[in-house]
């Protein structure tokens, strides 16, 4: 998937990878897509519920390389 922007929480513990990525989201321009990386297990439901109350849009989500990866579109 194609992204514009690339931010990796990889080491990170919760809360940090979805205070991070909403940091990283702040200065992108609605409709743009963020590429997400994190080695916390509990990111993949986080990053689900953050999505989900935040308005943006989880786009998409695997695991690479031992890592979790997310894309979120920003509303």
């Amino acid at each position: 998937m194609n992204f514009d922007k690339e931010y990796d929480a990889s080491g990170l513990s919760c809360p940090l990878p979805i205070v991070k990525t909403k940091k990283a989201l702040a200065d992108m321009s609605s409709g743009q897509i963020l590429r997400v990386m994190a080695t916390d297990p509990g990111s993949v439901c986080d990053m689900a519920a953050f999505a989900e109350q935040t308005g943006h849009a989880l786009m998409g989500q695997g695991e690479e390389n031992g890592k979790y990866i997310f894309f979120l579109r920003k509303a």
